[in-house]
């Protein structure tokens, strides 16, 4: 995963989101209607070429949300779609965003359902929002950046298992 340039994308909510990816070290969710945030590797830490901030052990991880540091906490992502969830706490808001199909992954205020992410590795990020539910600037910086970080959706368990016995097949 090479480093990539800043991808401005248009959300149809929050308008103009500038993602932008250093290498596995570092990702930046900003925009002129939406507070910064930045998720750091902390260096020197072991890399997972799966995941595209590199880890997901909280403990080499840094969250800061207009430089607040917020805590975070990724689950280890073994073989339930809930066990690749990550949450935020912020501001007394808890954000959850959980793979809820394949490609894509749900986002969760305080366990209202906000809208639903999909990322494929790299700085696109595509939100849906819900429509009648109340929407805040900071629901769109930490959904990109999660989702940028940590990619979304994943495969029911029942496909990774008949994966893994399909693959120790002869």
């Amino acid at each position: 995963m090479d480093d990539a340039l800043p991808t401005t994308l248009e959300d149809t909510r929050f308008g103009a989101i500038t993602v932008r990816l250093e290498g596995q070290e570092r990702v930046e969710v900003e925009g002129p209607g939406i507070p910064r945030v930045a998720l750091v590797r902390a260096p020197g830490s072991e890399v997972d070429p799966q995941i595209r901030i590199g880890t997901r052990d909280p403990e080499h991880l840094t969250l800061t949300i207009d430089g607040l540091t917020s805590p975070l906490l990724p689950a280890k992502g073994r073989l339930t779609r809930s066990s690749y969830r990550v949450e935020v706490e912020h501001e007394g808001a808890r954000y959850v965003l959980v793979p809820d199909s394949v490609p894509g992954s749900r986002l969760t205020r305080d366990g209202t359902h906000l809208g639903d992410f999909t990322a494929d590795g790299d700085a696109l990020v595509i939100a849906e929002w819900q429509e009648d539910v109340d929407l805040r600037p900071l629901d769109a910086s930490v959904g990109y950046a999660l989702a940028a970080a940590f990619g979304t959706g994943a495969q029911p368990m029942w496909m990774m298992i008949v994966d893994g016995v399909t693959s120790a097949l002869p």
